[in-house]
């Protein structure tokens, strides 16, 4: 049986295919478009889950939508009738979006699918969201939390599923408490996202990697627009908001009187913590010192909000082992707290934790509890995207008449090594590509974490990015409690994954500076089993050097999706500081 899920309309569109049960394949949009969040219908992303399990259209038993069109153009235009006149600006392009296209998702998929309308079925965002995190975790039972911006109308839902391996009539998911729009801890954090001069639904991150240069002196401030009661739930002022009726803007003048002027997108950012030669009474110093704080200030409220649920729905379940998704889930300082300050022992967090993971929780429901029938599958890694054979590889080499060693795995990892030691940076290519946000040894820039002027390098002359931004450490997971102070027992899937932020051990913080973010490192740790190749990189650099990490960042410039094709890393390679290309046994140097 093929089940074809799909993610699409809104941000991060994907499609992902199950055969009887088992993940075969899953991409996002953006990786074959080059459009990076491309929201648009994923024709792309589906003709290669089709292709690489060599089967047509017609051989689909399913496809799945990830969430429920009508009932999320209900509360649109529910939500645009009510905030009239503040939204008669935005009122008609919205409804000429929806009625293009957005509402006859069912024509839609019929049409370009060619499968019978009977065939098409619909979950709901926020049960897709908890069976991509579930279905796809080791548990047979455990407490679920989705959290993101919002769905159709629902923003945060708390809940827990069952499951058997052997019989399948034991499969659910319920959600039994929500919190509804517009209320929303996601777009709350978008909110300061736009004030703080970063594009929403991009830079969410750049907000957790700014918050460590400040201190949450403007809690306060926030209290006053934001309140979080003692059974979880929240609310929002929404007379600070303009998200509710604006597709342009996220806060009002309200909110600026009450913040000051929002940062200036593409502004420097610099303190004394990012340069500590700079004044620290200068007007830039102190201006952005005000930024970094709120910063701290909106990931403190966002933790401590994220906590508060937590506990209430550990005394709601009384489970163990938890399951999040939704974009939220996405926020790795949050996450690093979570095994440390719930009752819960065990965490998975669906890598693909936005819209992207829908498409597959949309499939795994259908499959499990529509269809009962019972699971077969553990996401254990996220190669899910497509390879590229040495023919392919070897083509457009010589087509493009550039020059390459063809080397073996062993000669290829020792060349690499050789080349990290010299303080070079290496583009690492290799089998799949990952589902997901995160590089995670398969399209990866790679280079020395010892070198403190290797996290200024890679940002200003390889990434083109803040040079404020962190860079994430990748470590053998047998060294990872020697470098990382942590209980990795309920992290394995977090930090393999890298959705954890952790504290780095301070005897051994200086070691390894460029990947050291003020003390703490969104790590991703690594076995053999997982990624043999990319295992020996890093375990032979740490025989050479007796560090066992190495820096790892996504292979992409800023403002592109990470890189698909050989010809999408050559081109980074080529328009980068980037020294070595790795192209699987094909080494490229400059």
């Amino acid at each position: 049986m093929y089940i074809l899920g799909i993610s699409c309309f809104y941000h991060d569109s994907a499609a992902a295919l199950l055969e009887d049960g088992q993940l075969v394949a899953a991409a996002e949009e953006e990786r074959f478009s080059r459009k990076k969040h491309d929201n648009g219908f994923p024709k792309n992303a589906i003709n290669f889950c089709l292709e690489y399990a060599k089967i047509n259209m017609k051989d689909l038993d399913y496809v799945v939508f990830y969430e429920k069109p009508f009932v999320k153009f209900e509360r649109i235009l529910k939500t645009m009738l009510s905030t009239f006149p503040d939204s008669w600006e935005t009122f008609s392009e919205v409804m000429i979006s929806w009625f293009n296209e957005k509402l006859w998702i069912k024509s839609l998929l019929s049409h370009e699918l060619n499968i019978h309308p009977e065939n098409i079925l619909f979950s709901e965002h926020h049960i897709s969201h908890a069976a991509s995190a579930f279905f796809a975790s080791p548990f047979e039972e455990a407490a679920i939390m989705t959290i993101d911006g919002v769905g159709e109308w629902t923003t945060t839902s708390l809940g827990y599923g069952k499951a058997s391996w052997e019989d399948g009539s034991r499969n659910e998911i319920k959600l039994t408490h929500e919190q509804r729009f517009p209320h929303s801890l996601g777009l709350l954090y978008s909110a300061f996202t736009a004030f703080l001069g970063f594009q929403v639904n991009e830079g969410e991150y750049k907000v957790m990697g700014m918050a460590p240069y400040g201190n949450p002196h403007y809690i306060d401030k926030i209290n006053k627009i934001f309140r979080v009661y003692d059974d979880g739930s929240f609310w929002l002022d929404m007379d600070y908001f303009s998200f509710h009726h604006s597709t342009e803007n996220t806060f009002n003048h309200k909110f600026i009187e009450l913040f000051g002027q929002p940062r200036i997108h593409e502004s420097e950012f610099s303190t004394p913590k990012t340069d500590p030669g700079l004044n620290p009474n200068s007007t830039n110093a102190k201006t952005n010192q005000y930024y970094a704080d709120i910063a701290a200030s909106i990931q403190y409220i966002t933790e401590e909000t994220m906590l508060k649920m937590l506990n209430v729905l550990y005394q709601q379940t009384g489970s163990k082992n938890l399951c999040m998704a939704g974009g939220v889930a996405l926020n790795s300082k949050a996450n690093g707290r979570i095994l440390q300050e719930t009752p819960f022992e065990h965490l998975f967090i669906q890598p693909a934790a936005g819209d992207s993971g829908g498409a597959l929780g949309a499939a795994l429901y259908v499959y499990h509890v529509i269809l009962g029938k019972p699971r077969r599958f553990i996401q254990e890694h996220c190669y899910w995207g497509q390879a590229y054979g040495e023919g392919e590889i070897k083509g457009f080499l010589e087509a493009n008449h550039i020059s390459y060693r063809r080397l073996d795995d062993t000669q290829i990892v020792e060349h690499a090594v050789n080349d990290i030691l010299q303080g070079k940076v290496v583009g690492w290519f290799q089998g799949r590509f990952e589902w997901g946000p995160r590089a995670l040894g398969n399209r990866s820039i790679l280079a020395d974490p010892r070198r403190a002027e290797m996290k200024n390098i890679v940002n200003t002359k390889i990434k083109f990015r803040e040079p404020f931004r962190p860079f994430a450490p990748v470590i053998l997971e047998c060294e990872a409690t020697n470098y990382f102070k942590m209980d990795l027992e309920g992290l394995v899937y977090p930090a393999r994954y890298m959705l954890v932020v952790q504290p780095i051990d301070p005897e051994k913080g200086n070691s390894i500076q460029a990947v050291n973010h003020l003390g703490s490192g969104r790590l991703q740790t690594v076995r053999r089993e997982w990624n043999p190749r990319y295992y020996d990189i890093i375990e032979q650099f740490g025989q050479a050097t007796g560090v066992p990490v190495l820096l790892n960042t996504s292979y992409n410039l800023r403002g592109e999706p990470i890189v698909t094709t050989p010809q999408n890393a050559w081109s980074t390679f080529h328009n980068s500081g980037i020294d070595t290309l790795v192209l699987e046994n094909f080494l490229i140097t400059k």
